[in-house]
């Protein structure tokens, strides 16, 4: 099936405005995903959507694909939409504008579970978490799986919750993961999950993911050796370029 990346990228970020221009390493952010997603051997194109002219003009002076947006749009899901509804693909992979230590991997990891199975419409990852701080914080979101790897259940809380600590075996095996944001979905489902109404759920847990399982549809979580710094701050920009000079 033909598939498609395509990185939202807005700049009036409300902890982080002009974020995905920020400089990591010598390089805007937008940048640095792109290069990274570029690699994916599964995408048959890559388009950064953009809400502002400032994002445009850089994606053309590293030489990426940009497309200009509404600025009005809710959410990078209706952003994506709108790149997406010309299109003639089968997949579409939402790749986060804020993930500068993407490995391209995890794209084709995600491409190749709609390829294989038909029945999924919607792939998304996880990561076995290593750091015990990492439970208990809220803006670390946590998943459960069933024993095929769909989702139970995406939380900021700890899940799932330990009753008896002193119980508790070793790190490596809890069942504890990570969600990472990046999103593959067949061209059809995405319409239909943008055109849901915003869920319960999702709007005591800020997480648009539950608004699929609100609605029955199934997620398939597909484990990734790797991790990344979502950049949500001029803390976590701090981080990701302390990773990038030590790798």
């Amino acid at each position: 099936m033909t598939s498609v990346g395509i990185i939202p990228a807005r700049y009036g970020a409300s902890r982080f405005e002009g974020k995905v221009l920020a400089n990591i390493a010598g390089k805007p952010m937008i940048q640095h995903v792109w290069e990274n997603a570029k690699k994916a051997h599964l995408l048959d194109d890559l388009i950064i959507a953009c809400d502002d002219e400032r994002i445009i003009k850089v994606v053309e002076e590293f030489g990426g694909k940009a497309v200009f947006t509404s600025k009005s749009h809710p959410s990078g899901t209706d952003r994506l939409r709108e790149v997406a509804n010309p299109l003639d693909v089968d997949i579409v992979v939402n790749i986060q504008a804020d993930e500068p230590l993407l490995n391209h991997s995890m794209i084709d990891s995600l491409v190749a579970a709609l390829n294989d199975d038909k029945d999924i419409v919607m792939a998304s990852l996880m990561r076995k978490i290593e750091n015990y701080h990492d439970i208990d914080n809220h803006n670390v979101v946590k998943v459960v799986v069933d024993k095929n790897n769909f989702a139970l259940y995406f939380s900021r809380s700890t899940i799932p919750f330990i009753r008896n600590k002193h119980e508790m075996m070793n790190m490596h095996d809890l069942p504890f993961f990570k969600h990472i944001g990046i999103y593959a979905y067949t061209k059809d489902f995405l319409f239909s999950f943008a055109n849901l109404p915003e869920s319960d759920l999702e709007k005591c847990e800020k997480l648009e993911q539950l608004r699929a399982l609100e609605n029955g549809y199934k997620i398939k979580m597909v484990e990734t050796k790797f991790d990344t710094i979502g950049v949500d701050t001029p803390e976590d920009l701090e981080k990701a370029e302390i990773k990038f000079l030590n790798t």
